[in-house]
């Protein structure tokens, strides 16, 4: 398991449910889709595209939540997801939830789940889940990621 002791709750939140739910395990997969979710919503779920801090169904433009669903049918998917499943659709739990039941995401998650890639090859997988049209710190947020992943070893004992 690939742990970020440095991470917010909201960030170790989401980087175990990409373990655990979707079966992403590449560390440097992980530092990817984390980047760019820090790029889209800095781990923010009730951000609405500007920046304006709102509930789900006050977020009237734009992109909102953790990845700034933008089109009609991905926001309203969010809505309609966490109806069908009794979740915030505002909180970090229910748009981790969405987003990694999504269809775009499923799509795009078998290279996702392709181990020991580089980091231009899981970058343009997340240009396609995400249809970023601003590539702005992906990158940076990436590699700061990359150094603050690490991989839980469990320690041998003597007997």
């Amino acid at each position: 398991m690939i742990e970020c002791p440095q991470c917010t709750a909201p960030q170790q939140y989401v980087l175990e449910q990409l373990q655990t739910s979707a079966g992403v395990t590449d560390r440097t997969a992980l530092a990817v889709i984390m980047g760019n979710i820090q790029q889209e919503s800095n781990f923010k779920s009730n951000i609405c595209e500007g920046g304006a801090i709102v509930p789900y169904d006050r977020c009237l433009r734009g992109g909102y939540g953790l990845i700034q669903w933008t089109t009609q049918a991905r926001y309203d998917g969010l809505g309609l997801f966490c109806k069908k499943y009794k979740c915030d659709p505002s909180s970090v739990e229910g748009q981790t939830r969405y987003m990694i039941n999504e269809m775009r995401f499923r799509n795009d998650l078998y290279a996702f789940q392709t181990n020991h890639q580089t980091v231009p090859y899981y970058m343009n997988t997340a240009y396609y889940w995400l249809g970023w049209g601003i590539h702005g710190n992906r990158t940076k947020y990436t590699y700061s990621f990359l150094t603050k992943l690490k991989c839980h070893t469990d320690k041998l004992y003597k007997m």
